[in-house]
């Protein structure tokens, strides 16, 4: 088992949130709360962590605010998530890093543990979740979701390599490396957990479905 302590979790908060018209996203407000600070706190409540940080690219005080770590991408011109995932590899001081975004503020309390145990009991290098999404056709279907991954933090060179090789795509990155795969579809698990609000109708509609 993989305890809580030797997992650091980084809160991607770096985009330009183009499809919110640019706005500054993790500090949108989700029931009168910044997402991010929504997502900082079902982190902290859950216990499955030992530390937390931000990955954020402007407002850095606001974020900071939140009475944690806040380090910006190493790469310029927000290049995408991954740059998020580079940043925290570089600053993690313990063996495992868990990445989530801002903008998933009901992300299921047992992610860490339950990735946590995948990761260890499949030897991998990487655990990533995944979780019930509609199709084109309507029908659910279980699908990765990328940006929630449990890293050994021994992945910072292999990270280095593809992104100073112009790779940006998160899957492309994972598939060189043995990843753990977890599905959160149990009858217990909450269908609406990995629902990421990208504009903010679908943040709107986020509210109305949680209250």
């Amino acid at each position: 088992m993989i305890p809580a302590t030797d997992i650091t979790a980084l809160i991607l908060a770096g985009g330009r949130g183009s499809r919110m018209g640019g706005v500054d996203k993790g500090l949108q407000n989700f029931n009168g709360i910044p997402l991010a600070l929504h997502t900082l706190t079902r982190l902290q409540i859950s216990g499955g962590v030992g530390q937390i940080m931000i990955n954020a690219n402007r407002n850095l005080a606001a974020y900071e605010s939140f009475g944690v770590p806040v380090w910006p991408d190493g790469l310029a011109d927000y290049p995408g998530p991954l740059a998020g995932f580079l940043t925290g590899l570089e600053r993690c001081e313990t063996p495992y890093l868990l990445t989530v975004p801002c903008d998933t503020p009901l992300l299921p309390l047992d992610l860490a543990q339950r990735l946590a145990t995948a990761l260890a009991a499949e030897e991998a290098d990487i655990a990533m979740a995944a979780a019930p999404e509609a199709g084109q056709d309507g029908h659910m279907q279980v699908r990765k979701q990328p940006v929630f991954c449990l890293l050994n933090v021994h992945l910072l060179e292999s990270l280095v390599r593809f992104t100073q090789g112009g790779g940006r795509k998160i899957d492309a990155w994972t598939a060189l490396h043995k990843t753990a795969v977890v599905p959160f579809d149990a009858p217990g698990d909450n269908p609406q957990a990995f629902f990421n609000t990208n504009t903010l109708a679908e943040l709107q509609q986020l509210e109305s479905r949680s209250t």
